[in-house]
């Protein structure tokens, strides 16, 4: 679902990027073609983006794993748009690992890109989504990364009503997915007959004790009946994703 949410946001990014874009303002993304870099890439949108982007992503102190996989993707999107792509993602790499080492101009650079995008609020709001996504991404909305959020999104002039929105339908996508996560650790130690805080030996042994007694071929072997045997080739499907699930939690 991570992933998913990461292609579709970053999707829906790169087409408002595009939306109105003149050839003649060389500091905007083109997306319909290859483009060459006039001037600092730290002065383009596409350098803006990935400055907003590092403050948010360093706003709690550490990247998470898909955090930098969202980051990976955009380096990679972004400078995909432009010739000599390899040397512009080192580009926006090197923009990234400056600009996350301080907050001190998070305001100038949103402030920035606000004025590249003054006439499209619709763009700005995709933006202020995707720096959300980014936030939220690891499942933790920190009070520092609502504070970084919450002053990119002044400086965008994004309508306090549409960023307390955003971040409400983040808050909601996620409490879901938790839920559903909880209740599917549930039943995957209702299957297996352990609790969560079993060690990894104990749910393995334990997992290894019911594929034997349910294992379609054992119970054959002793004569069932056929509903017998599909009730076992059902109930090892079951012990199998219940495993698999709680193999996962233990990682």
């Amino acid at each position: 679902m991570e992933k998913l949410l990461i292609l579709v946001v970053v999707g829906i990014v790169f087409y408002m990027l595009n939306r109105n874009y003149k050839s003649s303002d060389y500091l905007h993304i083109k997306v319909d073609g290859k483009q060459s870099l006039k001037g600092d890439i730290a002065d383009h949108e596409a350098g803006l983006l990935i400055a907003m982007l590092a403050k948010v992503a360093k706003a709690d102190g550490n990247v998470s794993e898909l955090e930098a996989e969202i980051l990976s993707h955009t380096f990679t999107d972004i400078s995909n748009h432009f010739e000599n792509s390899e040397d512009i993602r080192e580009k926006l790499k090197n923009i990234y690992k400056k600009e996350m080492n301080s907050f001190d101009n998070t305001i100038n650079v949103a402030s920035k890109y606000f004025s590249l995008t003054k006439k499209e609020y619709a763009k700005r709001l995709k933006v202020m989504e995707y720096l959300l996504n980014l936030a939220f991404i690891d499942g933790d909305f920190s009070n520092a990364e609502f504070l970084i959020t919450e002053d990119i999104s002044k400086a965008l002039e994004i309508k306090k009503v549409d960023f307390e929105s955003m971040i409400a339908q983040f808050e909601q996508f996620y409490t879901q997915k938790q839920n559903s996560k909880e209740l599917s650790l549930e039943n995957a130690c209702k299957i297996l007959g352990v609790n969560v805080s079993d060690d990894m030996p104990t749910i393995k042994k334990k997992y290894r004790d019911l594929v034997k007694q349910n294992h379609p071929d054992i119970v054959t072997g002793q004569g069932a009946e056929q509903s017998i045997i599909d009730e076992a080739t059902k109930k090892l499907q079951e012990i199998n994703e219940a495993y698999e699930i709680l193999k996962k939690e233990k990682k």
